[in-house]
Formats: C-alpha cells, sequence, structure tokens
C-alpha cells in the first residue's frame, strides 16, 4: 500500500483537509503511450487490496497487459478518515466528504502521479460504482470504458435508506456514540456487530437461508449464525465507527448530475458502457440498472443470474467470477 500526498485538500463543502492522503495500489506496468491504465475504486468498507480476487493472469484485468489501480477514498483507511486525522479533525470532528471529492483526488493521483490522460477501463462494485459514475461524467474525455457492477449512479430511495437505517443509525444511536467522540472503541462494538446482523438480514437474496437451498453452506459456515458471525461481525467489528460513518454519508449523497438529474448526466457519459448487475440484487436491482443502461448513448446491459444477489461483489462463486470477466473481457475488446 502506498501514500499519494494531496497536501492541504480543498473538499467540495468548501472545508480544507489539511495534510490530505490518498491511499492506493498497483498492478503491472504502465505502457509508454500510458493507455493502459485500468481504475478500480473499492466498495463501502472494502480496502484496495480486497478487490485483488478480481485480477490475475488470464483474467478480464490481467497486470501482463494493463496497469490496475486500485485507489482508496476518503473515510477508509489508510487514505484520510476520522480514525487517522490528527487535531482539528479527530474522530468526531472529521469534515463531511463527498464522492466527488475522492474522485478528485483520484484524478490528481493518476494525472500528476502518472501523468496518464486516458483511463482504458474505470469500473466498481456497489460503492465503488458510485465512484467511477463520477468519473465518467465529471472526467467523461478520459474514461474510454465504463463498467459498473452491481451500482448506479446514484443510489435509490431504497439504498439511501438502508445506507442510514442499517448501517449508520445503528452506530449513531447507540449511547457510547457520543455524537463520534467515543471515549472508547470497544465500547461502540455492539453497535458494529447490530450493522452486521442487518446487513446479514437484508443484504443476501430471497432464499439464501431458506431450507433446502441453504447457500451460506457453500461457503463452508456451519449455520446461519457462523455465517453471520465470522462473516459480517468479522468484516465490520475491526473498523472504525466514525470511519463507516462518513462513508455511508457520502454515498447516500452521491450524485454525479449535481442535481441536474439522474438522465441528463448519464446522456454525457461518452465512454462505452457495460452495465452489469445480479439476479436478487436489493441494492442495485437490475431493472434499475437497465434504466441506467437505457439512458448512456453506448451502453449495454446484462443481468448474471447469480444465487447471492449483492454478495456477488465480494467474488464468492467461480460462476459469477467467470461471468464478470467475460464481460469485461468483451468490453475491453470493443
Amino acid at each position: 500500500m502506498e501514500l499519494f500526498d494531496l497536501g492541504d485538500f480543498p473538499l467540495s463543502t468548501g472545508v480544507t483537509l489539511p495534510a490530505a492522503k490518498l491511499a492506493y495500489k498497483t498492478h503491472g506496468s504502465l505502457n509508454k503511450a500510458r493507455d493502459n491504465a485500468i481504475l478500480f475504486p473499492n466498495f463501502l468498507g472494502g480496502p484496495p487490496e480486497a478487490l485483488e480476487a478480481c485480477i490475475g493472469e488470464g483474467r478480464a484485468l490481467d497486470p501482463s497487459k494493463y496497469f490496475i489501480i486500485l485507489p482508496g477514498n476518503f473515510g477508509l483507511p489508510p487514505t484520510s478518515s476520522p480514525s487517522n486525522t490528527s487535531l482539528p479533525f479527530a474522530e468526531g470532528a472529521f469534515p463531511p466528504v463527498n464522492i466527488a471529492d475522492d474522485v478528485v483526488a483520484q484524478h490528481r493521483l493518476v494525472t500528476e502521479k502518472f501523468g496518464i490522460e486516458e483511463i482504458a477501463l474505470a469500473l466498481g462494485w456497489s460503492v465503488g460504482g458510485l465512484q467511477i459514475y463520477e468519473w465518467a461524467v465529471r472526467f467523461s474525455h478520459m474514461v474510454k470504458h465504463l463498467a459498473p457492477i452491481a451500482t448506479a449512479p446514484r443510489p435509490s430511495p431504497w439504498t439511501r435508506l438502508w445506507l442510514r437505517m442499517v448501517i449508520e443509525e445503528p452506530i449513531t444511536s447507540f449511547p457510547a456514540w457520543n455524537n463520534g467522540f467515543y471515549a472508547d472503541a470497544k465500547a461502540v462494538q455492539p453497535a458494529l456487530r447490530r450493522v452486521g446482523h442487518g446487513t446479514a438480514l437484508t443484504l443476501p437474496p430471497h432464499g439464501f437461508y431458506r431450507e433446502g437451498q441453504e447457500v451460506w453452506r457453500s461457503l463452508g459456515f456451519i449455520s446461519p449464525d457462523d455465517f453471520v458471525a465470522r462473516f459480517w461481525e468479522a468484516y465490520w467489528l475491526p473498523q472504525s465507527p466514525n470511519d463507516i460513518v462518513a462513508q455511508a454519508r457520502k454515498a447516500a449523497a452521491a450524485d454525479p448530475s449535481q442535481g441536474a438529474g439522474t438522465a441528463t448526466a448519464l446522456g454525457k457519459i461518452e465512454a462505452k458502457v457495460s452495465v452489469i448487475t445480479f439476479t436478487g440484487d436489493p441494492m442495485f436491482p437490475p431493472e434499475e440498472g437497465k434504466w441506467d443502461a437505457d439512458h448512456m448513448p453506448n451502453a449495454q446491459f446484462s443481468e448474471i443470474h447469480s444465487i447471492f444477489g449483492h454478495l456477488a461483489t465480494f467474488s464468492l462463486s467461480e460462476q459469477d467470477t467467470k461471468a464478470v470477466d467475460e464481460a469485461l473481457r468483451a468490453l475491453l475488446a470493443d
């Protein structure tokens, strides 16, 4: 993991974040033409290395052919976040950040650090997809291909409610939270456990826990409770509550159109686009992805039939992984 020094970084809210840092990892080498770069931002709570399961020789994201950049985002350490920023913005005093701030910081990394003027492909799962839609609208001349996977340009009302009620409110309503100025991180862990339980209930598709199907068994768990504890609680408990809240609020406010309307923003995207969705995804249903594709001038739509729904973003199934690879390979060949 490397850090790119952003200096005193002006946020979209007008606040300046002092000595800001953007974490990133890279795979492969930038060619002489500097036109083989792939940008792959990460999802809610997932560090850049969480995406490495999607990268490999012979895969669509082949590091022997492409220079793959995994950038972090504000609110997710080691990028500048509530949990790692010194005064005056320590923990509960960390300023609000937006998806646009992430993308401006990533643009600086791409252009200033690497001298890249063209992105061969920008792709992202879930909240990572919110970032690449912002990229495609804000820096449309730079993005050649775009692959939004189980995501949207702007969260739907259901997704915004989910971010508030399942992610944010179990933390912010917890007494020990103290408006983000909690004295002991362990005292807030019961709130993070509630977040884990909420995501376990709301993100898997219908039938995931159904007797006779029991999809969780295919992942090596011995019971639903074992899956909840070792998958979801293990995901959230190591994280900082302030960091999680910052990310959830940022995702809920995402809007690449800046108020002009989603259809208007999508119509401005110049890239060739492959919108990829998963059957049974309650967060970003396929029918909503189809609407997004229909409103972009150079987009195609695909629905991958998966038993994992939104959990397919964790690369849990070889079948899902192959289907995504095929879609990305076809897009890059276009």
